[in-house]
């Protein structure tokens, strides 16, 4: 393992409770930087805090709903009380939902936008607004898919929402580039992490598949012959949070064994 310095940076991981989030904030504070926790479920957040704090760390925990203005408010007012400053977000909560197209409907559309899209643009805006106040070089990082960089019969709501993220990334990216804030997405491929228990559920329903059949026969199209792991996201995670990617911005970085060539 590589390590690269966040010693003294400050990090918000929303969604950290598990996954990519729980990974990627581990890591964080394994690389010195003060972590808030922030997740939907209030004893996850928790654990994953303390399990920080166990390992010599300093980290708090926040509940918080990402399409609740108050709640990304209230966040980051923990976080700029316990800690003093915001210097890095990783945007990574997100929902997945799908079904036939012609059955699609305004209720999963407005659930999947309302989450992977608006909640991680109004944190994003948030965040920049604090980083622009106190002149902070920041480093903001989302979490797209590869799902955004095409449509699906089945997850067309999914498909855009993440593309839209790759989408608003670059705007932010110019628009924030001369406070030398940096914007940059990751967009992971096939990763198993308790999403993909109802993504292939969904998948055998709609498919007429045995459970766990599509999750065999996807990770068997990746290149490198494997799913991924959110240990996977980790070093890209890192390396887009520090000062060695000071030259990048607006960027989407596909971390997805070689599924996506770009």
């Amino acid at each position: 393992m590589v390590h690269i310095n966040l010693t003294g940076k400050v990090a918000i991981v929303t969604g950290s409770g598990s996954g990519i989030g729980r990974s990627v904030v581990l890591r964080f504070a394994k690389e010195g930087a003060k972590c808030v926790v922030a997740d939907i479920q209030k004893e996850l957040s928790e654990s994953v805090s303390n399990d920080i704090k166990k390992m010599g760390g300093k980290s708090i925990s926040v509940q918080m709903d990402i399409r609740n203005q108050k709640d990304i408010e209230r966040s980051i007012d923990s976080c700029i009380n316990h800690f003093g400053r915001i210097d890095i977000l990783f945007n990574n909560v997100g929902i997945f939902d799908m079904g036939p197209f012609l059955e699609s409907s305004r209720e999963t559309f407005n659930n999947i936008f309302d989450t992977n899209v608006k909640g991680m643009l109004f944190m994003m805006k948030a965040v920049a607004i604090h980083m622009v106040s106190r002149k902070i070089k920041g480093k903001i990082i989302n979490l797209s898919s590869q799902a955004g960089h095409r449509g699906d019969a089945l997850v067309s709501d999914y498909c855009a929402s993440k593309a839209a993220v790759m989408s608003y990334t670059q705007s932010a990216a110019l628009a924030l580039a001369k406070y030398s804030i940096n914007v940059n997405a990751i967009a992971p491929g096939l990763i198993d992490t308790p999403m993909w228990e109802l993504v292939d559920r969904l998948y055998a329903k709609y498919e007429n598949l045995e459970i766990g059949e599509k999750k065999k026969s996807l990770s068997e199209t990746v290149p490198l012959g494997r799913m991924g792991h959110p240990k996977d996201i980790e070093g890209t995670a890192v390396f887009l949070a520090s000062t060695d990617s000071d030259y990048i911005t607006g960027q989407t970085i596909n971390v997805d064994g070689g599924n996506w060539m770009s």
